[in-house]
């Protein structure tokens, strides 16, 4: 990482981590000194806040460690050959406990060819975006999931509705601290960083990712090589 790099990494860690734990304290305070003051739908209203902003920061600090990690080559992957739709169900439970306002249509046949991919890596991958398209979905739209083989690969798409993203900026959003600017990321706060994390992982596993968004849609695409595919070419090495 070069002084450039190393500047704008801590400038974005101090004001990222800055308004969330203003806010924990802020509220914290507000409860401890004026309880009793305070009617119970008050007190709901500013747990839920430090609880969001809770959540925030645990995204934050696995995002910057996620980065840090993605540095070191000597970190490892380690590869498992595993059925794709039980992950993505897990993710989506997951994201859906947070985003009560969307629903989750999920495309994805049983009888697909496994994955052989690190299987952490690729849940954090599918985190990322299925987390992205229902933070900056319309509210109360509909997020799609859907995988399908095609030419030895297995393509995952996730779309969702929303504010469209200009072709000018497909490459911008998958760099480090990149935030394109439209009236929706103007009100929701991010990091710039996971859209970074999920290429980098992407493609160190030997896959793919783009973005395509037009018609108030908006479609990520991850392309990784099926297990089957995999397993073969070892065989024929090991001959």
């Amino acid at each position: 990482m070069n002084d450039k790099d190393y500047e704008d990494f801590i400038s974005t860690v101090s004001h990222e981590l800055r308004t969330p734990l203003t806010s924990i304290r802020g509220f914290s305070q507000t409860m401890l000194h004026s309880w009793d003051k305070l009617d119970d739908e008050s007190k709901k209203k500013f747990l839920k806040i430090i609880v969001d902003q809770s959540n925030r920061l645990i995204t934050l600090v696995e995002n910057m460690l996620s980065v840090t990690k993605l540095k070191n080559t000597k970190e490892n992957f380690i590869y498992t050959e595993f059925a794709l739709k039980p992950s993505i169900d897990m993710v989506i439970s997951v994201v859906k406990s947070q985003y009560t306002d969307k629903t989750f249509e999920i495309l994805i046949s049983n009888n697909l060819p496994p994955l052989l991919a690190d299987k952490d890596k690729f849940q954090q991958i599918m985190t990322n975006l299925i987390e992205n398209a229902a933070k900056y979905g319309k509210e109360n739209s509909k997020i799609t999931i859907q995988a399908s083989y095609i030419n030895d690969k297995i393509s995952i798409k996730v779309i969702n509705e929303g504010i469209e993203i200009q072709e000018k900026d497909y490459d911008k959003i998958f760099t480090k601290f990149s935030r394109i600017d439209n009236p929706l990321t103007r009100k929701i706060q991010g990091s710039g960083l996971g859209l970074y994390i999920t290429k980098n992982l992407t493609e160190k596993m030997g896959g793919t990712i783009s973005v395509k968004s037009e018609n108030e849609k908006t479609e990520f695409t991850v392309v990784l090589p099926a297990a089957n595919i995999e397993r073969q070419a070892r065989e024929i090495c090991r001959q």
